[in-house]
């Protein structure tokens, strides 16, 4: 009893401080600006810095500074999930393959409200638990494309269509990817898998062993993300190039976006100032509701955190299930707005 009330203690207190209470403060902000800040990509000028050490410092620090919080937050909960609750929770919950589990995935990452590679120590986490992989890439793509704040700040900031869409497309992400997982990911003996987690448990005493699981997780994350998005801060302009009316609602370019945002990393809700600053430019609404529908839900970093921890063919379809409902979306905004 202890154990859950420490990870419901982390869990609320964590996302209170970290996500709920500010996210409550800029949604205010943004009623009245119209805004909530600059583009973390090119800040106000037409283009991202051309690649070198202090493009990939810069964005590195920049980054790092909006989501430390959040991702520290991740790692405890993330750890804590294996070490302090009941082995057969997750199971229970998430365990199983059909649409039900997949929903209740989605359903929890709502206020959860975490970027991509925050999220994903505590998916992790839920995979080491036995929580099925449609209802663990379903937590994982909910906390940032269904995040509450986020569809509040698109509607304030870019317009209640862009909101309408954001979630539309959401659903269908979050929900149909989740069961894509769950058809091409060969299911283990899910009641040995717990066994052997039931011997790990009693071996030792829990808080030890959620310290030494919290050591493990951030030795082996950290320094890998870090290198990671070093390179895409240094490579942005790569993956990015001027903006301008010349970026018009073409194919080329609504694929080409659609694919440096599902690889590329930002911070929770950056993409509705970089969407802003590229419309203000005159980029077209094609490659914008490309950007609207990639750069959150998946990145580089979040899929090297993650790839133990689903099948590879999984995580293929949902890659490339990512970048296609993103060339849909831009095509949607073209037609509808």
């Amino acid at each position: 009893m202890v154990g859950i009330a420490i990870v419901a203690l982390i869990a609320i207190a964590g996302l209170f401080y970290v996500k709920w209470s500010p996210y409550y403060a800029r949604a205010f902000a943004a009623a009245a600006n119209h805004a909530i800040g600059k583009s973390i990509l090119m800040g106000t000028d037409a283009a991202a810095p051309a690649p070198s050490w202090d493009a990939a410092v810069g964005y590195a620090l920049a980054y790092g500074k909006a989501i430390w919080q959040a991702m520290v937050l991740g790692l405890l909960l993330g750890s804590a999930i294996q070490a302090l609750l009941p082995v057969t929770w997750v199971a229970r919950a998430l365990g199983r393959t059909g649409f039900g589990s997949v929903l209740a995935g989605g359903l929890l990452s709502l206020p959860g409200m975490m970027c991509t590679c925050c999220a994903a120590p505590v998916v992790m986490g839920l995979r080491r638990q036995q929580a099925a992989p449609g209802a663990a890439m379903a937590f994982w793509l909910g906390n940032t494309v269904l995040n509450p704040a986020t569809l509040v700040f698109i509607g304030f900031v870019l317009g209640w269509q862009w909101t309408g869409l954001r979630l539309a497309l959401g659903l269908v992400m979050v929900l149909g990817l989740g069961l894509l997982a769950n058809r091409v990911s060969p299911m283990p003996d899910q009641a040995t898998a717990l066994l052997a987690l039931q011997a790990e448990a009693e071996a030792q005493n829990p808080f030890v062993r959620w310290l030494k699981i919290l050591g493990r997780m951030a030795v082996r994350l950290i320094p890998e993300y870090v290198v990671i998005v070093l390179a895409l801060g240094a490579a942005r302009a790569w993956l990015f190039p001027a903006i301008g009316p010349e970026i018009g609602n073409q194919f080329i370019w609504i694929a080409a976006f659609a694919i440096a945002g599902t690889l590329f990393v930002i911070p929770t809700a950056g993409e509705v100032p970089i969407i802003q600053a590229m419309l203000s430019l005159g980029m077209g609404v094609g490659p914008a509701g490309a950007l609207l529908m990639t750069l959150p839900p998946v990145s580089l970093p979040s899929i090297a955190m993650l790839h133990r921890s689903f099948p590879q063919k999984a995580l293929a379809a949902v890659i490339a299930g990512v970048v296609l409902l993103g060339i849909v979306s831009g095509y949607l905004a073209v037609a509808l707005f």
